[in-house]
């Protein structure tokens, strides 16, 4: 077993899994997320190489990625991703649900991570919102809006006498 002060080497993805991503196009950045990333598993250097491979084309070479503790399986302090040593830095206070990027750009992306367990429909509508242009969503809300029954509306206003603003329609 590897300790966390040294270095994992992780083997290449598999090629024949697609990533499961969704970026907001470049432009200025709005909201709490820059996108949104649904892993297959809680192994953050078995997930990592493929995602890494992709945001080097907007931050360079990824240096340094940073997540909440609870979240993910114990992880190693350093992985090497194509031979390129990548920062794990896991913290206590960061949310469970957001990792931090960081490349040789001098750039950093924040992705909304969507838990590997949801389902398929949830999972992709999380996703897809974290990633659309101008989504200011907090990450929970975003998890939240996905996985919540949408309300009964029409149900929930008869039953509290509201559906004609209010006034229940009883004689006395």
């Amino acid at each position: 077993m590897t300790s966390n002060s040294q270095a994992h080497t992780q083997p290449p993805p598999a090629r024949h899994t697609p990533l499961r991503l969704r970026l907001k196009p470049k432009a200025p950045a709005t909201g709490y997320v820059d996108g949104g990333w649904w892993p297959r598993s809680r192994d953050l250097t078995a997930e990592l190489a493929a995602l890494a491979e992709v945001l080097a084309v907007r931050l360079g070479r990824i240096e340094r990625v940073s997540y909440g503790l609870s979240a993910w399986d114990t992880a190693p302090r350093r992985v090497d991703v194509d031979g390129v040593p990548v920062r794990l830095e896991g913290f206590t206070y960061q949310a469970q649900n957001i990792i931090h990027v960081t490349g040789s750009k001098a750039g950093r992306i924040s992705l909304l991570v969507v838990p590997p367990g949801m389902t398929d429909t949830a999972g992709h509508d999380a996703m897809m919102t974290a990633g659309h242009r101008g989504n200011a969503d907090r990450p929970e809300e975003i998890l939240a809006a996905v996985t919540l029954p949408a309300p009964r509306q029409a149900e929930y206003s008869s039953e509290r006498g509201e559906s004609d603003g209010g006034h229940s329609h009883r004689r006395d």
